[in-house]
Order: C-alpha cells, then structure tokens, then sequence
C-alpha cells in the first residue's frame, strides 16, 4: 500500500497531535481507537477518553486517530470562520464541552471553562462583554469548540496519543479482528481496535419535490433554487438587491437567511421615537417573502432567568408515571397521545398556572397552589381558588398554529394580525422564562426533553404513534413553541416587517411555476391575492435525517456490507430515518440484527430511534445526557484495554511524529 505523507496528515493542523510519552508498558498493551467526525459529539467522546484514562491510567499505550476535513472540534456546522451573524440559540451560560467545571489547573479532559467562562477571556472585547444570558454567534462557539479540542489534546495521560487526520473516511471494513479505514481517495489506510461514528449533519439525497424545483430552475434562466442545508453553506452570494426572494421554512435556518441578507448586507437596527426598534436599510438587501405550514416564524425563548447549573425534576412525566402506563395497558410500547401527551401537559400546566399565582398573589400562594395541584392537576376548583380559573391552560396546537381555520381579505390583513402577533410574543419572551407564566411553561418543554427520551426512545411507542403522533405531530409543534430564537431576533423580524424588507405568505404556504419560466409563485390559499413570484427560491429547511438518503460514501457503504442498519419500529415496518443502535453504548446493530461490540455510533445519524440528537452541548454542573452518552462510549471502548490486538505495522499510516 501506499503511505501517506505525514505532513498531509498533521499539517493543516500542526499543533493538534499531542503525547504523554510513556508508550508501551511491559506486558505491551495497546488500543487504537478512530473517531470518525469531530464536531461536538465526537469532541466529546474524546474528552471522557481522555478524562478516563487521566483519572485511572492503564499504562496500556492509547492512540486516538480523530477524522475530519473540517476543523477539530467545531466540525462543519461550527466551523469558525462563517459570519458573525449566525447565532446560537442557546445562551452561553448554559453551554461547555467539558464534563467538569474549571478547577486550579488548566483546562484539561475533565475540568474546563464553559462558553460563557470561556468568552469572560476572550481578547475580543465584542465576545468577552457577552453574559450568561446573552447569545454568542456560531462562529465563536466553533472558536471555543477548537478550543477545547486543543487544550484536551495538549494534556494527555502518560501512553496516550491523538493524531489529527484531516480527512474524509470513506470505507470500514473488518480486519484482522478490527477495522480496516480507509480515506482522503484511498491513499491512506489505517487499522484500529475501535470505531466511533459521530459524522453528525450529512448530505442527503434531495426529495422528489426538491428534484423537480432544481429541474426546474436549471431549465430556465435567471432563476435559482437553494436547496436547504446549515445556513453557512448556503450560497447566498447570487441573490441581487432589489430581487424578489422566496424564502421556504420559518424556522432557525429562517432568521439566519433574514440576517444574512440584511444586516449581512450592511442594513442595521436602531431604537426610534417610543423605543420602537426600526430597520434603517443598506440598499443592497433583496425583498424577501416567506412563508411555511404553520405560517408564523418560530416563537421566542423567554428572556433565560435559570442559572446554569439550573436542572428541572418533573413531576408528572416521571419513570414510574410511564412504568404505570405500561403495566396499565399490558404493552411495552405507548401510545403517545393516550400515555405520554396528558403527562406533559400536565407539566406545561403545573408550571404555568403555578407562575400565574405567583404573578397575581405573590411567591407564598404560588407554593401553596403548587403542591395542591401535584396532588390535584385536575382540580378545577382550585384555580379558582386562588384566581387563575379565568386563564385557559396554554394550547400547544394553537400557538404554533395560529391561524387555523382562519382567512384573510387581502396580504395586509394577514400580515397586520402576522404582526401582533409576533410583538405580543417578543413581549411576553421578555417577562422571563421564569417570571413569566407563558414561556416559563414552554422552557420546561426543553427541561423535558430527557424525560421523553425515556418514553418514546428505543422503539418506547407504538409504530404508528410514533410516526404520526410524535414524528408527525409533536415534534414540530414542540420545536416551535421551546426551540426558537432570543427575543431579539423577533424584534428584528417585526422592524424588517415594517420597512417592507420581509413579507410573510402566509399558512400552508404552496410553490408553483410561474408561467413563461419567471420564477416560483408563492401563494396561501387562505391569504386573497397573496400570490407572489420571486426569481430565487431558498429553502430554510435543513433536510430531515436519514440513513438511506445519505449521499455520503462510507453510510452507503456500511449499510451495504451490513455493518450497520436503518432502524425500524418493533414489531413493525416503519422506518423513521436513522441507523439502529443498542441502548447506552450505541453499538451499532448490524446485518441480522447483531450488535458490533466494537462500532459505536453516536449522534444525528441515530436520530429516529432516537430523539432530538442535534443538540451540539452539556451544561455545566453535573453530567447531563450530551456528556453521560458520550461517557458510556468511552468506558465501554476502554474496557478492552490490554485485550485489544497489536496492529500489522506495515499497515499504520505514517502520521509523523506526534508532537508534546
């Protein structure tokens, strides 16, 4: 075979191949492990190796060969040299990489800053001003994520190796008792003991109606469709000021397209007379209409009021509330809406009218009316008891639904209801995700998430639930009301609104071809005269996962030599997506149904049989599921040390010295 050059492995990162320098021990034992992506899952599994093996050093000599074209530790998604104004949508207290907070010593696997102590440092005065409660741009989490990779590197335990490989894999297979990878054209080949696949957001294959819009643009000139993807590998750059834009989706990907086109184009915010934000234009922006399902962009996250160590203890979506329910209807699987939607509402209720008490009578009553109610959700009389019986519970489907069964006269009724109805919202995100009885209730919707991890993860419900009640109908509803933007961007959106930058379509938004090839019309059926052609089509929807669609060479060639599976519902057909994996490690189950003790895959790829594995973070305080999921990869890679094979040394890539 041939060898590749060391330099081409180390050298687009030179600094992030790091040794304790023991090596082998007498009896010669050894690992070699490969992580296959390097964003923020796969930084994980490296940081509890490395912590692991600090904590209990095994004098066995470890190498960690970490794959990535993108930068180490930020990957593709984070990388940080996208725009500034692409912002997280979670605030940086909340945010580290570590799985343990900073101690006397420098940051190391294990004890480390988080985003916000992290920035607290930053030479930047523009990042370093930024608080606990404030939202840092994309770019400079991808900073910290680097970051991070360089400081767990730099201390590895005594016998410990990571070798930066900035390339692609694109074939595994099995060899000699191991792995045999091979990336970057086939020019490297490399041996290890352990895979783990933390690949993260892929290119999939389009869907047909995504096929037949690119057709469509690319038969007529002067007209473009951009097909969804992470905002900053959206090509923007050909669409003209003045030029009339379609924009698909509303929800984050959304108000990064508005960003981008606005004050990416040199526009800005002002405060006007009566405190009113207003949008003073560049003259360089197009004139954006957009338009979704639902209507309305994703509503705000409340003004964050929880420290960071802040965690939630639910109260009625509870293990034993679901073994109940299991025992009750004698299945193993739910049904959502019958087992699982009553307990959360319950906990969006408990939470609601309990900060509506504390609004109206103070922190005294609220906590008498809060254990009443644990004991009586039920209970209508004692909301009015303590005067809430006049506020109905909060509506899950009507707030990400509004317009329901709604029509309007014309685009500027539409778009004047549109209107309140976002600054009604920023108003009410601005009274706190505690204060604040409403987006109090729907923060606890992300405090919830483990707790429905329990009830629908692993095949927890019903084939036919899960896809329609959860998958179908839940998810997005959830993702709307708990998942949006900081307030401020929904200021941003109604100042944009007002100068005429941006216009909404409207609900259940539809795309035609306008005739004579002069673009896409798009039009709501339940807005009159709201048809709208525009000559540059962009979809703000990020495609969903899926194993099958993946364009990537190494998923098609894993799912076609059986080394891993797309997950189907048991005791059903139903497919929703990702790759099948066993419970906590996440081996990867295989042809027949057989799990690989030694492949490990972590991640967006599982996302079906799993739940909501975008999220790129821990928070700081005890471990949370980000930090314990990648926990369990680690201790169950390293449980084989001293009994992993010593690899052929005419295969091992010439990676160059490691450096100290």
């Amino acid at each position: 075979m041939t060898a590749h050059p060391g330099a081409a492995l180390t050298g687009a990162h030179p600094d992030e191949a790091a040794t304790g320098g023991a090596g082998l021990d007498a009896a010669g034992d050894h690992l070699d492990v490969a992580i296959v992506g390097t964003g923020p899952r796969g930084l994980s599994v490296l940081e509890r190796l490395l912590a692991r093996l600090d904590a209990r050093p095994t004098g066995a000599r470890v190498r960690i060969w970490a794959f990535d074209p993108a930068p180490h530790g930020a990957g593709r998604i984070w990388r940080p040299d996208q725009p500034d104004w692409y912002l997280m949508n979670t605030v940086t207290g909340e945010v580290t990489m570590y799985s343990g907070g900073p101690d006397s010593g420098p940051p190391r696997a294990g004890a480390g800053p988080s985003l916000h102590q992290w920035l607290s440092a930053h030479p930047d005065p523009r990042w370093s001003r930024l608080g606990e409660n404030d939202y840092a741009p994309r770019s400079v989490y991808g900073g910290y994520l680097c970051a991070v990779y360089r400081a767990v590197v730099a201390r590895c335990p005594a016998g410990v190796t990571v070798h930066a490989v900035p390339a692609r894999v694109e074939r595994i297979d099995r060899h000699r008792g191991g792995f045999l990878l091979t990336a970057d054209g086939g020019s490297l080949r490399l041996p290890v003991d352990k895979v783990v696949l933390t690949t993260g957001h892929a290119a999939t294959e389009p869907e047909d109606a995504e096929r037949h819009l690119t057709a469509y643009a690319k038969r007529h000139p002067g007209v473009r469709y951009v097909r969804g993807d992470s905002a900053c590998d959206l090509d923007l750059s050909g669409v003209d000021a003045g030029e009339q834009v379609g924009v698909l989706g509303l929800g984050l990907t959304f108000f990064d397209v508005v960003r981008a086109l606005t004050t990416g184009r040199g526009g800005r915010f002002d405060t006007g007379a009566g405190g009113r934000l207003r949008y003073l234009p560049s003259g360089r922006e197009p004139r954006l209409v957009a338009g979704s399902r639902g209507g309305l962009p994703m509503l705000a996250r409340g003004a964050n009021q929880k420290g960071p160590y802040y965690r939630y203890r639910p109260r009625f979506l509870t293990e034993s509330a679901l073994a109940d329910a299991r025992r009750r209807t004698g299945r193993a699987q739910l049904d959502f809406r019958r087992d699982v939607l009553p307990l959360v509402r319950a906990e969006v209720n408990h939470v609601y009218f309990t900060g509506l008490v504390r609004q109206r009578r103070g922190e005294q009553a609220a906590a008498r009316f809060a254990d009443r109610h644990l004991a009586g959700p039920d209970d209508a009389g004692l909301l009015a008891e303590f005067g809430v019986a006049d506020a109905p519970a909060p509506d899950l489907e009507r707030l990400a639904r509004p317009f329901t069964g709604m029509r309007f006269a014309d685009p500027d009724a539409f778009q004047r209801y549109a209107l309140d109805l976002l600054e009604y919202d920023a108003a009410q995100a601005r009274h706190g995700n505690v204060s604040g009885p409403l987006k109090a209730a729907l923060d606890i919707l992300r405090d919830l998430r483990g707790a429905m991890r329990a009830a629908v993860e692993f095949g927890g419900l019903r084939a036919e639930s899960h896809r329609d009640d959860f998958l179908g109908w839940f998810a997005p509803v959830n993702a709307f009301v708990s998942t949006g933007p900081g307030r401020d961007r929904i200021a941003e959106l109604c100042a944009l609104i007002r100068a005429g930058v941006v216009a909404l379509a409207g609900p259940d938004v539809r795309v035609d071809r306008a005739p004579a090839g002069a673009g896409f019309a798009l039009s709501s059926p339940r807005v009159a005269g709201s048809r709208r052609v525009v000559t540059t089509l962009i979809d703000a929807r990020m495609p969903r996962p899926s194993v099958r669609r993946d364009r990537s060479p190494l998923t098609r060639q894993l799912l076609a030599d059986g080394l891993i599976t797309e997950y189907t519902v048991p005791g059903s057909r139903y497919a929703p997506g990702g790759a099948a994996v066993t419970r906590p490690p996440f081996h990867a189950v295989g042809a027949g149904g057989v799990p690989d003790p030694d492949l490990y895959l972590l991640g967006i790829p599982t996302e079906g049989q799993r739940w909501f594995t975008q999220i790129g973070n821990g928070r700081p305080g005890p471990m949370s599921g980000f930090h314990a999921d990648a926990d369990s990869v680690a201790a169950d890679v390293l449980a084989g040390v001293g009994d992993a094979r010593e690899p052929d040394r005419g295969d091992l890539v010439d990676a160059g010295p490691a450096r100290t």
